[in-house]
């Protein structure tokens, strides 16, 4: 029987280990097969603070899970499989194993859509990128693409207008999907062009991005484009498949929460990128982390002393 079981790695789950476990809470981190979330798909991270020099995203996880471990949290490397919220103790099964606790904090963030290319793949974080906030200051002055045509696509385009020379944004279908305040910004910023009707191929490169292959699908025509990073803008999916029907979810599958980070079950937590598609940063995450293990600790207090 844990005080509380984590169940996610990145920035929200560690944060929330590492204050559940200075509050002498018996944790349990349900890491996964890869720990760090997101971060670990990351090259330097120059917007976390403390680090001035920037610091690689798997190392900054690495030393944020050695803290929560310095505080006693004990961690498991594997996948949560099904879970029951239905009853007390919670019960979380990971594989053949069940594990019971007071509460539970999900931090299980939520997944950036990929094209599913293979050099997309072997490229990314090395000029592929899925977050142009945490990577556009590493294009200053460069030719970088944007692959999508909604509203994420478009304030990564703007974002990076901020920092690269061209920016060239790639829509399989002729009109955009984006809200219109944002296509009229987009459409009168001389830094971006449209190239319509087309979708991704390939992207082209050894060891860092050298330009993309494109096919018109109306036409079947293949073209090269040039650039020196692709950002692809195709939306976020939220890892909550096996929370379904035991909390509430919204349309999209985010989980709902009240007061930060409560959900609809007295007991169960939720930070970070799986209750939030607005902002998707690691220090916002890290912060609701914090939060999801206060509001914990303060459950244990009133429901278990």
């Amino acid at each position: 029987m844990y005080d509380v079981i984590i169940i996610g790695s990145g920035p929200a789950g560690l944060t929330a280990a590492i204050y559940a476990g200075r509050a002498k809470l018996e944790t349990l981190v349900v890491a996964g097969m890869t720990s760090g979330g997101q971060l670990m798909l990351t090259g330097e991270v120059e917007n976390f603070p403390g680090f001035p020099e920037a610091i690689l995203g798997p190392e900054l996880m690495d030393k944020m899970r050695k803290q929560a471990e310095r505080f006693g949290a004990k961690f498991l490397f594997q996948e949560a499989t099904a879970v029951d919220f239905s009853s007390k103790p919670f019960q979380v099964e990971v594989g053949s194993q069940i594990f019971e606790a007071k509460s539970v904090i999900i931090a299980t963030g939520a997944s950036a859509k990929w094209l599913g290319l293979e050099s997309e793949a072997r490229l990314r974080g090395r000029g592929v990128s899925s977050c142009a906030t945490c990577d556009a200051p590493f294009f200053r002055e460069k030719k970088v693409v944007v692959i999508g045509g909604g509203d994420t696509a478009l304030d990564d385009a703007l974002t990076l207008t901020k920092f690269a020379r061209e920016v060239t944004l790639i829509h399989r279908r002729s009109e955009l999907r984006a809200t219109k305040i944002l296509q009229d910004r987009a459409f009168d910023n001389k830094k971006i062009s449209f190239v319509w009707d087309s979708i991704v191929e390939e992207v082209l490169g050894k060891n860092k991005v050298e330009g993309i292959r494109v096919r018109n699908v109306k036409t079947g025509e293949e073209s090269e484009i040039a650039a020196d990073a692709v950002f692809v803008a195709i939306g976020h999916k939220p890892n909550t498949d096996i929370f379904k029907g035991q909390i509430e979810l919204d349309n999209n599958g985010y989980i709902v929460v009240k007061d930060e980070t409560k959900t609809s079950v007295e007991g169960i937590f939720a930070a970070g990128d799986v209750r939030d598609p607005r902002y998707r940063q690691a220090i916002t995450a890290a912060g609701s982390g914090c939060k999801a293990a206060l509001d914990a600790a303060k459950y244990i207090e009133e429901h278990y002393s």
